[in-house]
């Protein structure tokens, strides 16, 4: 199933969501669905946002995950990792134990494909539905609603979803079982890690043989080379602006789990491997939390392209 989605006629005045993970993404997330019209329970390791967001209406914050299962039967996961998943799923007070019969746990985070099959697979024990609904458009997509949304689960589990999934984003394909959002997620990941260093390759060469980058760039939109890498991340290597929309410890996170997906298949993904280790060199000089566009930091120090990917 492929569908466009239109935010602005959807209202969700019926649902009552449970959300956890309010960070840089799950936050803007969570106020376009209250101002759906849902009502909210949320809960975040940082209470500081909890305590900002409990102050609009009809959100109202929780105390632990065990607490936001008790409470409603529909929860978005939206955590920075497979690990934090694991922890707010299974760890103490977790969602495990609480949740109740008939829920719908939704992870829209990134997160390894072969855990998140796991999960489901437990959560399925206790009659609890599970998708996987990694996104792609960065913090942007998330304050302008306009996300893609690549899921995985089944069609009734999809459908239920779909007026959330119609608030949060510009457009929702259903891979197909569980799991196979994150598959999706991780080529997506791929594509854009590996775009990133071609763009700033390209702007570097350029450059350097003394030609005007922001002309570079114009001419090359023109052209067969346009991309929306180009488009967003080449502007701001050009201005060397890197306030994040995706960190790069997120990025090299998903090259890892790419890394870690071929690898149960027997695969060799190099250009991916080396990719992430410019992105490692970038997090050991201390600019993890820059945006991932910042790759073309590495590009000026030369230094970086030698070390190997440890």
């Amino acid at each position: 199933m492929s569908t466009n989605t239109s935010s602005n006629t959807n209202t969700l005045s019926d649902y009552k969501i449970g959300f956890i993970g309010l960070g840089l993404m799950g936050k803007p997330m969570c106020l376009n669905l209250q101002k759906a019209g849902a009502e909210l329970i949320v809960h975040n390791r940082s209470q500081q946002v909890v305590h900002e967001l409990s102050q609009q209406s009809n959100i109202t914050a929780a105390k632990s995950a065990a607490e936001v299962a008790s409470q409603t039967n529909i929860i978005i996961l939206m955590l920075s990792d497979t690990n934090a998943l694991e922890t707010v799923i299974f760890g103490d007070n977790g969602l495990f134990d609480s949740l109740q019969k008939g829920s719908l746990v939704i992870d829209m985070g990134t997160s390894a494909v072969t855990k998140t099959r796991a999960f489901a697979n437990k959560l399925k024990t206790i009659g609890v539905d599970y998708i996987d609904a990694p996104v792609s458009g960065g913090e942007l997509g998330a304050i302008n609603a306009s996300l893609v949304i690549m899921a995985g689960g089944s069609d009734v589990s999809i459908e239920k979803a779909k007026p959330i999934f119609d608030v949060l984003g510009s457009s929702l394909v259903h891979i197909g079982d569980v799991g196979t959002g994150q598959v999706t997620k991780a080529a997506n990941q791929v594509i854009v890690g590996l775009n990133i260093g071609a763009v700033a390759e390209a702007l570097t060469l350029a450059k350097q043989a003394g030609a005007d980058i922001s002309k570079v760039r114009e001419a090359l939109m023109g052209g067969f080379a346009a991309s929306r890498i180009l488009e967003l991340h080449g502007q701001r290597m050009i201005d060397e602006t890197f306030e994040p929309g995706g960190k790069i410890t997120t990025q090299h996170k998903d090259l890892t789990q790419a890394l870690e997906l071929a690898a149960e298949y027997d695969q060799s993904l190099p250009a991916t491997k080396l990719n992430r280790s410019l992105y490692q060199n970038l997090i050991n000089d201390g600019k993890g939390d820059l945006d991932h566009s910042a790759l073309f930091l590495a590009y000026k120090q030369s230094r970086l392209l030698q070390n190997d990917d440890k």
